[in-house]
């Protein structure tokens, strides 16, 4: 079996931005509201994968202020996430929440530094030898397919624990600790 597929486990499966806003979505939406999201996060990062085999992640390592940029837009967006979650009602009580679409999924891989810097590490460390298209298709396929089975289950997770936060209280400490793991989400981008 090729290395590649237990480096993607381990880097996709560990607590990052999409792990804790798929629990989460899973907890609040339930698993087929949750779908769209979790569609958009396997195809988003086998894109990114795809793309940074192809060298755009040399080409943000080449340029400090780009990569700087990236940085501070992902680590505003996660904190912009994690304070719509510390203020956010009971479930549904407002009426008004709803999951990440699929787009919205897909474009916030552009933006995770999680998904970077594990596309970026497996392109380095596990080349396949294959023409540059090749081993694009390769991660992408690696990234997404590998992701699949890491969303699925962190969905699942989270609708499992909706038995736990049927009250009000137990869902804000649960919504307050998501927030608090997305805060430090957000601190790792810099480091």
């Amino acid at each position: 079996m090729d290395p590649l597929y237990g480096f993607v486990f381990l880097g996709l499966f560990t607590p990052g931005p999409n792990v804790i806003l798929l629990t989460l979505s899973g907890a609040r939406f339930g698993i087929a509201r949750t779908l769209p999201h979790l569609i958009g996060v396997v195809l988003g990062v086998g894109v990114i994968a795809g793309l940074t085999a192809l060298g755009i992640a040399a080409l943000l390592l080449a340029m400090p202020a780009l990569e700087l940029a990236l940085k501070t837009l992902a680590a505003g967006w996660i904190l912009w996430m994690a304070w719509r979650l510390w203020i956010s009602a009971a479930r549904e009580a407002d009426g008004k929440a709803r999951p990440m679409t699929l787009i919205e999924a897909v474009l916030f891989q552009w933006v995770n530094p999680k998904i970077w810097a594990v596309a970026l590490t497996a392109a380095s460390a596990y080349p396949g030898g294959g023409t540059p298209l090749a081993e694009a298709a390769r991660l992408a396929l690696a990234f997404s397919g590998t992701n699949l089975i890491v969303c699925t289950f962190w969905t699942c997770a989270g609708a499992a624990l909706t038995v736990l936060l049927t009250r009000e209280a137990a869902w804000t400490l649960f919504a307050r600790v998501m927030a608090l793991l997305l805060v430090a989400c957000a601190l790792l981008v810099f480091l």
